[in-house]
């Protein structure tokens, strides 16, 4: 990420005013944080953040808040902020912005007996963070535009001239930029970029996963690439947004069956440190896995012995590529991506 880049994602985060949000009354922060209170920066959703704050609050009586934001902005704060932090713990959405934090020395390793509680597969080798749920990237498409048959067997099919003007993608966000650092670690610079500039000139941009699955549901882009979840919760739901499609995954270990890692990480500089790591041992345990899957999330759980919402296919099943999410560039991504003229 070049200096000029950082310095005004920065001031974008200063002047966004974080939102700091309560959980049952008891969380409620406002003005100033409390520096006596366990402080959670947070850019997971916010109902499961809240339901597992206020849970391990009530289990322990050590007094939360939360700061939210999202996955970069909130890991910019973190790094400028430095050792001066006010931040805890960080929970992500994705892992590139996690290793953008580990990689300025700012986190502390997560107990062993933390890590134990995950899979081998969502621990990142650094141990400086850990896996706290997971989401799967898909191509959701509409029957009625484009068939089975002709879909795309690899993610990076998309970029043939035939696929030009019939997918999308919220090129902009987090989830999208996780999903070209998996593209980037499999594939190299080169092919990277090539994607890149398909996308640039055959893709369709929306600001976020929900309006591409809606443009997808409506008829007006035959498909998109999207993480799984946001199908599944609508599926629950009304299926307003999505009745009009259905999921294609990409297996084989290709970039595009990419699971992306949610992480949690406590900080150096935490003035509650042994707090902040119960907080991690308590999101990664069985009661705090348990909440996740039973939540309307719809994410993955990746706690050992833990089911995940049974109307997931199991995580096992994708054939997702293996990828140590300790080795995601997520600044290179956002320079391919600026120079691509997507960001």
């Amino acid at each position: 990420m070049t200096r000029s880049r950082a310095a005004a994602l920065v001031a974008t985060v200063a002047a966004s005013a974080l939102l700091l949000t309560a959980c049952g009354g008891s969380l409620e922060a406002s003005g100033q944080l409390d520096a006596n209170k366990l402080t959670i920066y947070s850019a997971q959703h916010k109902n499961l953040t809240e339901e597992w704050a206020k849970t391990f609050q009530d289990k322990t009586g050590v007094q939360v808040q939360i700061r939210y934001g999202n996955d970069s902005s909130m890991g910019a704060q973190i790094v400028q902020e430095g050792t001066k932090s006010p931040a805890d713990v960080f929970l992500t959405e994705n892992s590139p912005a996690m290793t953008t934090v580990q990689n300025a020395g700012l986190l502390a390793k997560v107990d062993d007996a933390t890590i134990g509680q995950v899979g081998d597969a969502y621990v990142p080798s650094s141990h400086d963070w850990v896996g706290i749920a997971a989401r799967s990237t898909v191509l959701v498409y509409n029957p009625s535009k484009i068939s089975e048959a002709q879909l795309p067997t690899s993610i990076m099919d998309l970029a043939k001239p035939e696929y030009a003007g019939k997918w999308g993608a919220a090129a902009g966000g987090a989830d999208f930029q996780a999903i070209v650092s998996a593209i980037l670690e499999l594939k190299g610079q080169d092919a990277t970029a090539a994607w890149l500039a398909a996308l640039k000139s055959g893709a369709k941009i929306y600001q976020n996963n929900i309006a591409t699955m809606k443009a997808v549901n409506a008829g007006q882009v035959p498909m998109g690439i999207i993480y799984h979840y946001y199908w599944y919760r609508d599926q629950a739901l009304d299926k307003s947004s999505s009745g009009n499609t259905k999921l294609h995954y990409f297996k084989h270990e290709d970039p595009g069956a990419f699971v992306s890692l949610s992480g949690g990480a406590v900080l150096k500089s935490s003035k509650h440190a042994n707090d902040a790591q119960k907080f991690l041992a308590f999101v990664t345990s069985k009661d705090g896995q348990q909440l996740l899957a039973s939540s309307d999330a719809k994410e993955y759980a990746v706690g050992r012995g833990v089911a995940s919402d049974p109307a997931l296919p199991p995580l096992d099943t994708l054939e997702a590529p293996k990828i140590d999410p300790f080795t995601l560039n997520g600044p290179k991504v956002i320079e391919l991506m600026t120079q691509a003229g997507i960001l």
